[in-house]
């Protein structure tokens, strides 16, 4: 919930600064800038929470721990990625990709009822793919259009 609250908010205050500035809407840099600071939010949580989120690695993956890094540095790096007009359509496939083989680890994280900010099983469980699988694909609908769509 909070990532898309990030991302909302941060999309609404980028347009309306852009429309002072520049005197016009600018929806797609908007929406660019929104899923970019999301990504830094998502980002910050992997390094405050690993503990939790290494859970939610499958066991025959090693070095759970540093996967969770690894996938947060990514996201540093694709938020960065989508302002760099030579890498954008680059960045924001791989992105796409990115969030697509995230949907597995969410799936077990709410199979297992996983709390990662408590690092417990003791969260939501399945009710909780209602709201993270549509946010998935919100989050792959809003890299395309902002980044692919409208280049």
């Amino acid at each position: 919930m909070k990532p898309l609250i990030v991302l909302i908010v941060i999309t609404i205050i980028s347009l309306l600064i852009l429309k002072i500035s520049n005197g016009k809407y600018d929806f797609i840099f908007a929406a660019r800038i929104g899923i970019s600071v999301m990504l830094l939010f998502t980002a910050l949580g992997h390094f405050l929470y690993s503990e939790g989120m290494a859970l939610m690695v499958p066991d025959f993956i090693p070095f759970k721990k540093e996967v969770v890094y690894l996938t947060a540095i990514i996201e540093i790096v694709a938020a960065i990625g989508l302002h760099i007009p030579q890498l954008r359509v680059l960045t924001a496939w791989l992105l796409i990709l990115f969030f697509l083989l995230l949907l597995p680890a969410n799936i077990n994280a709410s199979i297992i009822h996983l709390d990662y900010q408590k690092a417990t099983f003791s969260g939501n469980g399945l009710s909780y793919l209602w709201f993270r699988i549509p946010l998935q694909i919100l989050f792959v609908i809003w890299v395309y259009i902002s980044s692919i769509r409208y280049n």
